[in-house]
């Protein structure tokens, strides 16, 4: 089994039953990542696979200080001894950074899992950010919006969103732009 199967089967394990609206919003993830892999080469199935293990440290089993990227990347690290890469892209995802300063737990997650792969992290945040949380494809612009809705003005989420929303928009453009040069279409809607 390889590595992408590997994480889409281990993602639907621990969040099809107990999250499944997680669980759809991760589909989509990992479907759109996968149709990335024209413009990522050889680096087409390490982001897959955090595509479909972003949101695992969302799953009760698996909380452990309650923010999902340190959960998951933990949790990901310390039972499965899973790549290297692929903890710190799942710990990193979507200006995690910014939300873990807010909380109080970036020493955490700096000190767990160092950041690098830009491009990558960069990457899945674009998967992310263009995929609401039934696992359908949507502008970053509506992603935004949907998340500030769905958790409120007063919620630590909404505030880290503000801050991670130009972070957000450059990694969405970046990618689109890579997309546009490849004439890679994903169906996504204007």
């Amino acid at each position: 089994m390889g590595q992408v199967e590997w994480a889409r089967d281990l993602a639907r394990k621990v969040l099809e039953r107990p999250l499944p609206r997680r669980w759809e919003h991760t589909q989509g993830v990992g479907r759109r990542a996968e149709q990335l892999a024209p413009i990522l080469g050889k680096d087409a199935e390490i982001l897959a696979a955090s595509a479909w293990l972003h949101d695992i440290g969302y799953a009760p089993d698996l909380i452990d200080v309650g923010f999902h990227p340190i959960d998951g990347g933990r949790y990901l690290r310390d039972v499965h001894g899973a790549d290297e890469l692929l903890c710190r892209l799942v710990a990193h995802h979507t200006c995690a950074e910014i939300e873990a300063d807010e909380r109080g737990l970036l020493d955490i997650l700096q000190g767990e899992f160092p950041k690098e792969r830009g491009d990558l992290v960069e990457a899945l945040t674009f998967c992310d950010m263009t995929t609401s949380p039934d696992g359908v494809p949507l502008t970053v612009v509506d992603r935004l919006a949907e998340i500030r809705s769905r958790y409120g003005p007063d919620d630590a989420v909404t505030w880290s969103i503000n801050q991670a929303e130009p972070h957000i928009l450059r990694a969405v453009q970046s990618v689109e732009a890579k997309l546009a040069l490849s004439d890679v279409r994903l169906g996504c809607p204007a």
